[in-house]
């Protein structure tokens, strides 16, 4: 056991110290991003809402929850003036509901709310990693279900897989 355990430190040094004799830098973090450490500040505009069918307070709630969502997992400073070395901006574009499975007698067992965010990404130390793109989730739920008594609970679901795609992309890279 103790000489696999050897083997394995042997081989972990050998790949570090190569790495740096041709100068490639490896980073690692607990949040998955690979953010430049040149990178300390992040700002997050205010999107407004502008899909057809306006849900008064969707505009804060995600504003808001992206806006901690960076702070928290990656620790930079956040600027109010849209003034980052990362940037996000965009506005809502989507907020509808539909029904779903449709039986045979043309009656829906449940609804879909889907909400899509368009967001453009900036990031002013390195252009290439910049995107505007549309992000977009719904949930589904019963039709025997008061869609008011649910609809908040389903905006935060949809809002946190919206959000962490967005992460994804911009910080993780994918």
């Amino acid at each position: 056991m103790t000489k696999k355990i050897l083997i394995i430190a042997v081989i972990v040094t050998v790949c570090c110290t190569a790495c740096r004799l041709v100068g490639v830098t490896v980073t690692y973090n607990m949040t998955g991003g690979s953010l430049d450490p040149a990178i300390k500040t992040f700002s997050v505009d205010y999107f407004p809402n502008k899909a057809p069918l306006v849900m008064p307070t969707l505009s804060t709630t995600f504003t808001e929850k992206l806006t901690e969502y960076i702070r928290q997992k990656t620790g930079l400073t956040q600027l109010t003036d849209n003034n980052g070395d990362i940037r996000f901006e965009g506005q809502i574009v989507e907020y509808s509901q539909r029904p779903m499975d449709i039986t045979s007698g043309e009656i829906a067992t449940s609804n879909r709310l889907t909400i899509g965010i368009r967001v453009k990404y900036t990031n002013m130390l390195d252009d290439k990693f910049d995107f505007s793109s549309t992000f977009s989730h719904y949930a589904d739920y019963s039709t025997d279900v008061d869609f008011n008594s649910v609809e908040e609970s389903l905006i935060d679901e949809i809002l946190d897989d919206i959000i962490e795609d967005i992460y994804n992309k911009a910080i993780v890279n994918w």
